[in-house]
């Protein structure tokens, strides 16, 4: 599953910082893991069963800063399933 615009600008925000944040995005629940900063930098996407645990795939988010920590480049990378 590619991710579209629609999602990456939800998930692309700054949230509290070292926390799992839950959300929904149309049909899918959303799993995201956050940095010291508040940036995502672990996704995961799919439906949630009845344990909390998401089935369906993972996300990793890699952010390449400068010294002052201004944002150069930024992607995700699907890594696979989840169960």
């Amino acid at each position: 599953m590619a991710l579209s615009e629609l999602i990456l600008k939800k998930i692309n925000k700054i949230f509290a910082p070292n926390t799992w944040v839950e959300m929904q995005f149309r049909t899918y629940d959303i799993v995201l893991k956050t940095d010291e900063q508040g940036n995502a930098i672990q996704m995961f996407i799919g439906k949630m069963k009845e344990d909390g645990m998401i089935k369906g795939e993972r996300y990793s988010r890699k952010i390449v800063k400068d010294k002052e920590g201004k944002v150069i480049k930024q992607h995700w990378d699907r890594k696979g399933k989840t169960h």
